[in-house]
This record gives structure tokens, C-alpha cells and sequence, in this order.
């Protein structure tokens, strides 16, 4: 849950480095994907900035490079509403790139009015979810032949709104922006834990964390009602360098080495609620998952 702990926590302090280690984030050129691609890039790693928006994301390339001294920093383009644009980007890294040792899957929409993906897919979970449990899947192979490598799911507290509806996944029947979202953050944890299984001793570890309320573009489809709670609750919220820690903590921290499939938030273990516990559902969920995009991942 999101503790008092948050509102005054800072920088994770961290000497640790990355040299020769290529790390991959999900929206990168905003928010807390740019702070950590920034903070990533500052320890030395080569960053592979995947987004849908490149000019954005060249800005961000531009203004990271000059930060971190380091001139390693590449734009890939994806977007994660579209499986054929997904397939592309994979296809590309698995020619081009020798190793992939940190995959942050850290781009996402939150609660916005209700949209279908290139593949039909309701917009929250086909990119929340679907798009990078596509990824994931494409790059999976390369990730394990770079171990000791770590797989990172940018999940949220809102994962407690939402339950796994396997026969609406769409929310065609009906639309809750916020149940949806919730939904899409569920899956988020049931998977990482499904991956951390099925990943048992390839020497890669995944993890899910809630970054903290954070101040990012994401609330940009918020409803009057939630502006105004917003509003309130502004000052004791996240900025994006804050926000950044728990992702980098997880990408980073040597003690989590043999640690997986755990929860974490504020850089430390956390509670997940009983539905993201649920392995029944978590299995449910991965077989339909498949399903939906057409692949076999047993």
C-alpha cells in the first residue's frame, strides 16, 4: 500500500555500475522512463529508448546524452498498441543487438476513454498488458542468453481496483475506465509471477513494482471528479526522478539478484492484494493471453 514513507522519500543511493549491459525501457522519453533511462544511462549502460513517439523520444535522447556523458543512448520505435509495430521492434533487437540484460517495461496509458488497438484489443490492457507480454515473449530468448539479466513490470497500487475478467477482457460489455486500468495493472503481477516461474533458473529474475503517485502525463484522460481529488492530493505526490527509484532499485540492487517474482514499492518489498496472489488465475490469464495473440509460450 502506499505509506507516509513515500511523500518524503527521495533518491535510492546506489554506486552500483553497468558497463557493457544493454538496457531496454518502454517509454522512455517521458516520466519515470526517462528518469530511469537517465539514471541507467549516468551507471554507464547502453540504453535502447523504445517509444512510439520519436521525435519526443530524440528530445529526450538528446537531453539524456548530455546529462549522463554517456553517448550510448539509441531510439527504437515502438508502439505497443500495434503487434505488427512489436514484432518489428523484437525483430530488430534480436538482429542487432548482441545482449539484453535489462528489460524495464515501463510505458503504459492510464484510464483513458475506451479505444481498441490495431489488433482489437481494449487500449488499456492490449497495451498495458498484451503489448508487453508480447515483447517479452519475442525478446525472451535473447534475455536468456544474457544472464544474469532482469526483467522489470511497471505495475501500480491500482492493480487492487481491478479483477480479471476472463469473460469480458475487452470490457466490451460494459467500461470502467478505472476497472480496466486496474485490470491491466492485475495482469502486470499475475504474469511477472507466471514468468518468474517458468524463468527458474535461467539465471534471469523478474519483479513488479508501484513507482508511488507520481506527477506524469498519464493523467491526462482523468475524469472532473479525479482532477479535483488530484488536485489535493498534488503536493504529496511523486515527481518523475522520484517515481524513477523503485523501477531503477529493481533493475539494479544486487541483494534482489536471487530474488523473483515478487512486488516491490518505495525500493523495498511490498503487499500485492489477494487477487494478484491468485496462481489459478495467474495461469488463466497467461493461457489466454497466448490466445489472444496468437503464440505458444508454455
Amino acid at each position: 500500500m502506499y505509506s507516509l514513507r513515500s511523500f518524503f522519500f527521495g533518491q535510492w543511493s546506489s554506486s552500483e555500475r553497468l558497463p557493457g549491459k544493454t538496457v531496454i525501457i518502454t517509454g522512455a522519453n517521458t516520466g519515470i522512463g526517462k528518469e530511469t533511462a537517465r539514471d541507467l544511462a549516468k551507471r554507464g549502460a547502453r540504453i535502447i529508448m523504445a517509444c512510439r513517439d520519436t521525435a519526443k523520444a530524440e528530445a529526450a535522447q538528446k537531453e539524456i546524452i548530455e546529462d549522463s556523458g554517456n553517448q550510448d543512448v539509441v531510439v527504437r520505435r515502438l508502439d505497443l498498441s500495434d503487434t505488427k509495430s512489436i514484432r518489428e521492434f523484437a525483430e530488430a533487437v534480436n538482429k542487432d543487438e548482441k545482449h539484453i540484460n535489462i528489460l524495464i517495461n515501463n510505458a503504459g496509458v492510464m484510464m483513458c476513454p475506451y479505444a481498441k488497438t490495431a489488433d482489437g484489443f481494449e487500449m488499456q490492457f492490449g497495451v498495458n498488458h498484451l503489448g508487453h507480454f508480447l515483447l517479452t515473449y519475442l525478446l525472451v530468448d535473447l534475455i536468456k542468453r544474457s544472464a544474469p539479466a532482469r526483467i522489470i513490470n511497471v505495475s501500480s497500487m491500482a492493480h487492487s481496483w481491478g479483477t480479471i475478467r476472463l469473460d469480458d477482457i475487452n470490457s466490451e460489455k460494459s467500461y470502467d475506465t478505472r476497472k480496466a486500468y486496474g485490470q491491466s495493472k492485475l495482469a502486470n503481477i499475475l504474469c511477472t509471477r507466471s514468468l518468474a516461474r517458468r524463468l527458474q533458473g535461467t539465471g534471469v529474475t523478474v519483479y513488479a513494482l508501484h513507482p508511488g503517485i507520481v506527477q506524469t502525463e498519464l493523467g491526462r484522460h482523468l475524469n472532473t471528479p479525479l482532477k479535483i481529488a488530484w488536485k489535493v492530493v498534488r503536493p504529496f505526490t511523486k515527481n518523475s526522478m522520484q517515481g524513477a527509484q523503485t523501477s531503477i532499485y529493481c533493475a539494479v540492487a544486487p541483494e534482489l539478484e536471487k530474488e523473483s517474482g515478487g512486488y516491490y514499492s518505495d525500493c523495498a518489498p511490498a503487499t500485492c492484494s489477494t487477487d494478484a496472489a491468485d496462481d489459478e488465475m495467474a495461469q488463466k490469464l497467461w493461457e489466454l493471453s497466448c490466445k489472444m495473440l496468437g503464440i505458444t509460450w508454455d
